[in-house]
C-alpha cells in the first residue's frame, strides 16, 4: 500500500489536533458524581457519560494519575466538549482548567451546595447547546501523519505471535515512515523480552528511560515479594492457548513493533507525546486500563490483536480488533474487525494482512464504526497505583 499521498477525513479541534470521532462527553470527576453525570447524558441524547469508581481520597502520584487521565480524556481530540461534574468545586476546577487549556468548550459544575436535581438542570442545559453544537462540525482532509495510532493486544494465544501481532507490527512498519505517532506498551508483557525493546531505542537517553520505566515495574513485583505472576502473567487464557510462560507471550507481543521502528520516547501512564515517531508508555497490561490510557494520551485510533478473542471497547477511541485464529473468527466473528486468520492457511502473506488492517483503519478514521462501537463496548478504567488515604 503506498501511503506517500494517503490522507483521512477528520475533525480539527482548537488545538490543531485531528479527531476521527465527535463526541459531547459528561465526565465524572469521583465516583459519587456518576449518577449525575449518567442522568444527564439520559436527558441529551448524543453525550455520553463516563462513569468510574475512583475520585476520593486518593494523594501523591495515584492522585497526579488521576487527574492526567480525566484530563487527557477531555482533551482528547476525537472529543468536541466536555461537561465536567463533581461532588466539589476544587477538584473539578482543576480539571475543567487542564481540559479548557486546549481550548476545547468545557464547563464544571460542583454537586455540593446545589443537590443532584439543581446540578443535573444545570449540566443538562449546557450538555444540549455542546451536542447542537458539535454537530454542526464537519470532517476535512487530513494528511496521515495528523493520525495518532496506539496498539494493546489481549486474550492471546499462539496464533497472536503468529498472525495477529506481526499483522501490527506489518502495519506500524508502514506508517511510521510518514510522521504518524505511534504508542505501545503493556510494561509487564514484555519480561522477557525487555533487551529487545532496549536494543531498538533511537538513543541512549531513550534507552536509559526506557530501562528506567521496566526495572520500576520489576522493583514493584520485588517490593510485594511476588516470585512469579501465576494467574497473571501468563493468565490461564494465555496458557490454554499454548502460551506456557511470560517470555513466550513478551516475544510475541514485541512483534506489535514491526522490524523497522525505532522507539523515538518514552512516556509515563496517560502522558502526551511531545514529537512523532514511535512511543512506550509504561502501562498496565490490563485491556481496558491499557486502552482508556492510551486515550487519555491523545490517541485517536487504536489496533488490538487478539487470538482467543476479547470484547473491549472505549467510550472515545475506536479500538479495531484484529485476529488470525480461525475458531475465534468462527465463534466471536461480531467482535473481529480484521480477519487475518488466512495467515496461518497461507491464503495471504503478511503484507497483505497489514494492508487489510491499514485499509480498515482509513475507513475508521473516516467514520465506520468499529465492532466494539457497533456492540455498546464503552469499557473506560482508570489504572490505580495504592490504596486511597
Amino acid at each position: 500500500m503506498d501511503l506517500s499521498k494517503a490522507t483521512f477525513w477528520g475533525f480539527k479541534r482548537e488545538n490543531g489536533r485531528i479527531g476521527v470521532r465527535n463526541h459531547v462527553i459528561i465526565l465524572p470527576v469521583d465516583d459519587l458524581s456518576n449518577a449525575a453525570a449518567e442522568a444527564v447524558a439520559n436527558n441529551i441524547k448524543g453525550a455520553m457519560a463516563l462513569p468510574h469508581p475512583y475520585g476520593r481520597l486518593q494523594f501523591g502520584a495515584d492522585l497526579d494519575l488521576h487527574f492526567r487521565t480525566l484530563i487527557g480524556t477531555g482533551s482528547n481530540p476525537n472529543v468536541a466538549a466536555v461537561v465536567v461534574i463533581g461532588i466539589e468545586d476544587g477538584w473539578t476546577k482543576r480539571i475543567v482548567d487542564g481540559i479548557a487549556a486546549t481550548g476545547k468548550p468545557v464547563t464544571g459544575f460542583g454537586i455540593e451546595g446545589h443537590g443532584d436535581h439543581e446540578t443535573i438542570h444545570r449540566a443538562s442545559k449546557v450538555a444540549r447547546e455542546y451536542v447542537q453544537w458539535a454537530s454542526e462540525k464537519r470532517r476535512e482532509e487530513r494528511p496521515l501523519k495528523d493520525l495518532w495510532v496506539s496498539t494493546k493486544c489481549g486474550e492471546s494465544d499462539t496464533t497472536s505471535g503468529c498472525g495477529a501481532n506481526p499483522t501490527v507490527g506489518n502495519a506500524f512498519d508502514k506508517l511510521y515512515p510518514h510522521g504518524t505517532t505511534l504508542v505501545f506498551g503493556e510494561t509487564s508483557e514484555i519480561t522477557g523480552g525487555e533487551m529487545l525493546v532496549a536494543e531498538r531505542c533511537r538513543t541512549p537517553e531513550v534507552r536509559e528511560k526506557f530501562m528506567f520505566m521496566f526495572n520500576r515495574y520489576q522493583d514493584m513485583i520485588n517490593r510485594w515479594k511476588v516470585d512469579d505472576l501465576s494467574e497473571s502473567q501468563p493468565t490461564k487464557g494465555n496458557i490454554a492457548g499454548g502460551l506456557t510462560t511470560i517470555e513466550e507471550k513478551a516475544l510475541g507481543n514485541i512483534q506489535k513493533i514491526g522490524r523497522k521502528c525505532l522507539v523515538d520516547g518514552v512516556i509515563d501512564k496517560a502522558e502526551a507525546p511531545t514529537y512523532p515517531g514511535l512511543w512506550f508508555m509504561d502501562s498496565s497490561s490490563a485491556a481496558a486500563e491499557m486502552v482508556t490510557l492510551c486515550a487519555a494520551s491523545g490517541y485517536t485510533v487504536h489496533f488490538f490483536p487478539t487470538g482467543q478473542g476479547n470484547v473491549i471497547g472505549n467510550p472515545i477511541l475506536p479500538v479495531i480488533k484484529i485476529c488470525a485464529n480461525p475458531k475465534t473468527v468462527r465463534t466471536m466473528g461480531e467482535h473481529v474487525d480484521v480477519d487475518v486468520s488466512g495467515l496461518l492457511r497461507k491464503e495471504m502473506n503478511p503484507d497483505q494482512a497489514g494492508d487489510a488492517l491499514l485499509e480498515c483503519m482509513f475507513r475508521t478514521a473516516n467514520g465506520r464504526l468499529t465492532a466494539a462501537e457497533a456492540l455498546g463496548h464503552r469499557e473506560f478504567v482508570l489504572t490505580r497505583l495504592f490504596e486511597s488515604a
